[in-house]
């Protein structure tokens, strides 16, 4: 039976939203130093599923279930 994957978020960033695809619900954070990480419509806070492409967001980076690092917590502004 597989592992199960990693859920504690493993350190927080800052950034901007470079691409969402609204019908698949998946899309690209940049961290403020330039490293990218995918995220799922479902990792978004507020709830709405759908976020702005230049959004500046603040999130979380964990391992997520393909086995890569993703943004998780991901919520607009960066408080």
């Amino acid at each position: 039976m597989a592992k199960p994957p990693q859920t504690v978020p493993l350190s927080d960033g800052r950034g901007v939203v470079v691409s969402f695809d609204d019908p698949r619900g998946i899309g690209i954070v940049r961290r403020d130093d330039g490293t990218d990480y995918p995220f799922h419509c479902t990792a978004i806070v507020d709830g709405t599923r759908t976020i702005n492409v230049g959004t500046a967001v603040s999130f979380s980076v964990a391992s997520g279930r393909m086995g890569r690092w993703e943004a998780v917590a991901i919520s607009a502004g960066t408080e």
